[in-house]
């Protein structure tokens, strides 16, 4: 009994072998071919790839969905005179309706604040302090109050108040409560149906809008 189990055991590992090594192909027996050129066909193609600029990239879009897209409501603001001037000259070129300037006010902002520092350097501490707590910090709009650290804006001082103290029941020791602005009133830009037509337009618009930029328009 014991050799007939040990001769099926030599049978089985030379069955296994001879399938394994491919010498029972010829039967229809064997595992799957990974040599070449089965694999030189599933690789990829690096040296073909090209990334696409902006542009490209929308007319490629437009292009695989074989439609235009449809008309999106845009605005940027509030802006200044001086920039709502330029924007009025540059767009009486545009079509009738396609634009408007609104009259627009942005409410005070408060921050939490940290500064100012006597140098980068310092600046460039605190921040390395601050990810070691696992806070947060932005880039001051308010260029008087630099070198310093914005740790929140807030449209009220109470909030900014009570973020002051939940951060102070992190460890920040250093920072208060400042308005970085005022109230600002003035214009706001509503391009409220933009299409293929006008959308490469917009990078017109560009240069007098500054940092402002293009959003979706909310509440229309």
């Amino acid at each position: 009994m014991l050799r007939l189990l040990v001769l099926a055991l030599l049978l089985a590992n030379g069955a296994y072998f001879a399938w394994s090594q491919g010498y029972m192909l010829p039967w229809g027996f064997g595992p799957a071919q990974q040599s070449e050129p089965q694999r030189m066909a599933q690789q990829l193609r690096p040296e073909a790839l090209r990334v696409l600029r902006a542009d490209e990239a929308r007319r490629a879009e437009a292009a695989a969905a074989g439609t235009p897209r449809p008309p999106e409501c845009l605005q940027a603001g509030t802006l200044e005179e001086t920039q709502s001037t330029a924007l009025s000259s540059l767009l009486e070129g545009w079509p009738t309706g396609s634009w408007m300037l609104e009259t627009s006010a942005e409410p005070a902002r408060w921050i939490v604040y940290m500064g100012k520092y006597a140098s980068d350097e310092l600046v460039a501490r605190k921040k390395g302090e601050l990810r070691q707590l696992g806070i947060s910090f932005e880039p001051l709009s308010n260029t008087t109050l630099e070198p310093g650290l914005s740790l929140g804006g807030f449209t009220s001082q109470a909030d900014a108040n009570r973020h002051l103290e939940n951060l102070a029941q992190r460890g920040v020791r250093t920072a208060r409560v400042v308005q970085e602005r005022g109230e600002t009133k003035g214009l706001r830009l509503v391009l409220p149906a933009v299409d293929d037509a006008l959308r490469p337009r917009l990078e017109e618009l560009k240069p007098i809008l500054g940092g402002k930029t293009l959003r979706p328009c909310r509440g229309m």
